[in-house]
Parts: C-alpha cells; structure tokens; sequence
C-alpha cells in the first residue's frame, strides 16, 4: 500500500495536471459512472491529501474522496489519451493531459461535511501544516501498545507505512517492542521531526531513502540496494543481511499485521 508521502506527491501531480481547468470525467469501469456524470466539464478547484486518502475538488462542497488500497493505481499520460480499457475506474482528460485510476480501495463523490469526517477520524498527517504532533503523542504516551503498532494505526498518525515505520525507529535508536507509554517527549519530538523531513524527501524524489549521507552506497564503498521499491534504507526488507552501523543481522517478525524489521544491536532504547 502506497505510503503518504505518494498520495501527497499524486495531489500535486493532480493539481498540475489540471487545477483551474474544466475536465472530462468519465468511468469507463462504470462503477463511478453517475457521480463522473455530475462533474464531467467542471473545474478542477483543488487536490488535497492527508495520510493516505486523496482528495479532487471540484464545485462548491463536491469531492472525489480516492484512497488507493492494496491495488489502487494511477497513471498519468499526455493527450490524446488512448481508449481506456474497463478496469479504469476514473479517468479525468483534457486537451493536453489525461490520468487514469484503477482499482482504488475508494473512489466515492462526497460532500465538505464527508471529507471533514475522513480528517476527523485520521491522526496528524507530517506531511500537513495543520498536523499537531502533540495530539499523536497524547495517544502514544497513554498506550501500552508497542510504539511500531501505534505508528501504524492510522488513528495516530496517517500516512506513515511499513518502510517510514521500521525506519525513523532505527534511526533513532528505538527498540520497536517499546509500549508507546515509555516513549519520551523528547524522542517523540525526534521522531516526529524525521518523519516531516523524511517524508518531505519522499514526496520531492518519488521514492523513500532513509540512509544518513555517511551510510550511502558512495559513502560505505557498497552495492546500491536492489529492490521493486527502490530508495537506500537501513532495515526495511533487509532481514537477514548485516546491519550498515554495527555489522549484525537484521530481523524481521510479524506486527500489526505487518512485517516488522529492525537490529537488535542498534534499537535497544
């Protein structure tokens, strides 16, 4: 499932594409069929994300609430866009560009009340000016549920996923199996503020790397990662292999319904 940083990055390519434009909506799917019908030649006023829901503005109180899932794409193409095949759910097309979405867990017409209570039942976004991280960690400090669990649930903080999640913990150190409540103000500080910088960088390259400048491939005199997700990384999908700080065998166990990776040597507070 695409992380938040990815949902932020398609708001901007959605609000470049065709932000202040009027646009043909169509679902050659047909499962969106009447709600495309109703805003098929109106204006594309906004795109907005937070955690891993997306957002398309269009009139006065009407949105196109997306959120992806497991199998949910998008794809963006220059005009003349081609025939669309019927598992597109949504297409959105004008004279110079088209992009097409499949498969979306979500792709619903709502009102500003619905968007409201999609915000209102998900935690702070890093990657929004209006995030409280002072409202995650009054949930985090109050639970003896493991802090990688709690960084998960999307009530807590959205967006954040399985690589963000094994990441930041490493990089600070944290033993994942900690309950939330023996998480410091001051290493939740540390955390959340990785995670707004490291999440920033995911929506700016359109992919995750993690590793400190001196833990590069350049830097370390080693191979660059090979994997379908891409990025440099310290512990995520690396179980098995000797950790780049101290040399020792990364982990991996079941969490949260998850896979979970981190180094015993180096996460021990």
């Amino acid at each position: 499932m695409p992380e938040g940083h990815t949902i932020h990055r398609l708001a901007e390519d959605y609000a470049a594409a065709f932000r202040g434009r009027r646009v043909r909506v169509t679902s050659p799917q047909g499962k969106f069929a009447d709600a495309a019908a109703l805003l098929d030649g109106t204006v594309l006023e906004s795109a907005d994300a937070h955690g891993k829901h997306l957002f398309l503005g269009f009139r006065a109180s009407e949105w196109i609430h997306i959120h992806l899932g497991l199998f949910g794409k998008v794809a963006f193409g220059p005009a003349p866009a081609p025939p669309p095949t019927d598992t597109v759910r949504l297409r959105l097309a004008d004279d110079t560009s088209y992009v097409d979405l499949r498969g979306p867990t979500t792709c619903a017409l709502i009102t500003d009340a619905g968007k409201q209570a999609v915000h209102d039942r998900l935690g702070p976004d890093p990657l929004r000016p209006d995030a409280d991280p002072a409202q995650a960690y009054r949930r985090v400090s109050r639970s003896r549920t493991t802090v990688a669990a709690l960084l998960m649930d999307q009530k807590v903080v959205a967006g954040v996923g399985n690589v963000y999640r094994a990441e930041v913990l490493f990089r600070h150190g944290i033993d994942p199996y900690r309950a939330g409540k023996d998480i410091t103000p001051a290493e939740w500080d540390a955390i959340w503020d990785d995670l707004v910088a490291l999440m920033r960088e995911g929506v700016r390259h359109n992919r995750i790397d993690t590793v400190r400048p001196e833990h590069t491939p350049e830097a370390m005199g080693r191979p660059p990662r090979v994997d379908d997700h891409g990025g440099e990384v310290y512990v995520y999908r690396r179980a098995g292999l000797p950790c780049h700080i101290c040399g020792g065998e990364i982990r991996t166990a079941g969490l949260a319904a998850r896979n979970l990776f981190w180094c015993p040597a180096c996460q021990t507070r």
